[in-house]
């Protein structure tokens, strides 16, 4: 059986440090990673002159994500159909609601965001395209999870405890489960400051041409806009505009 080489593991973990930080001093790359201070900087060389990284002009010991990362990206970005009509759905929601519209996908126990279009607010929400949260702390991620079969559900639960990220979030288990069966029921999930205190969020599920939930849309709102009143509209988005993109994705409704 073939053999995962340690150096390239260790290249990889050092690009995916960026996921949440613009740039990185070499410092920051050890006392993350915990590695050796002559193995990052072999690697953190080694990076910079294949242009992976790149060294922050005028910081020679800073370094930040370099073109062909970029490049990686937008192949693996066109090839997939999902984004591409995404957008397009989700910037007709963003329209109508003028509020944030998100598309998420599960991978693992957490769900990673594909498409953001933001509202004209000041006052919005901080995300972004690439950004990782538990699943079970989120609308989309509660959508995603409902979907899983028991098997595969219990699988994700058993990856570990479940982190909370604001005293909202739902971290035990069992209660996590009659959550999905709501969500199950309603076909619509709600985050009411589960994964920040400041936001509210309502999702849907997208499905294929087979019904499997491969992704969920949002509306996020800031909860001083969150009302009464706004809210059965979001609510009526959200579902049209995930219907709207399962529909491009080839499902039919029985």
């Amino acid at each position: 059986m073939a053999r995962v080489v340690p150096a390239v593991i260790r290249a990889l973990d050092i690009l995916e440090l960026f996921l949440d930080r613009p740039e990185l001093s070499a410092r920051e790359v050890i006392e993350r990673l915990d590695l050796p201070r002559t193995t990052v900087h072999e690697l953190l060389v080694t990076l910079v002159e294949r242009s992976y990284l790149v060294v922050v002009p005028g910081q020679p010991v800073r370094y930040r994500l370099g073109m062909p990362l970029f490049q990686l990206g937008s192949a693996f970005a066109g090839r997939l159909d999902l984004v591409r009509e995404a957008q397009s759905v989700a910037r007709g929601v963003a329209a109508a609601c003028d509020e944030a519209v998100h598309v998420a996908v599960l991978d693992g126990a957490d769900v990673v965001y594909l498409v953001k279009v933001d509202s004209t607010h000041p006052v919005r929400m901080v995300s972004g395209v690439g950004l990782r949260l538990p699943a079970h702390c989120t609308a989309v991620g509660k959508v995603l999870l409902a979907d899983l079969d028991r098997a595969s559900l219990n699988a994700v639960l058993a990856t570990g405890p479940l982190a909370g990220m604001t005293p909202a979030s739902i971290t035990d288990p069992d209660r996590l489960r009659a959550e999905l069966d709501r969500v199950r029921a309603d076909g619509l999930a709600v985050d009411m400051g589960e994964s920040d205190t400041a936001m509210r969020c309502v999702a849907a599920a997208v499905r294929d041409h087979s019904g499997a939930a491969v992704a969920a849309m949002s509306v996020s709102a800031p909860i001083i806009r969150w009302t009464p009143q706004a809210q059965p509209r979001w609510t009526e988005l959200v579902r049209d505009g995930a219907d709207s993109l399962s529909a491009r994705m080839g499902y039919q409704r029985r």
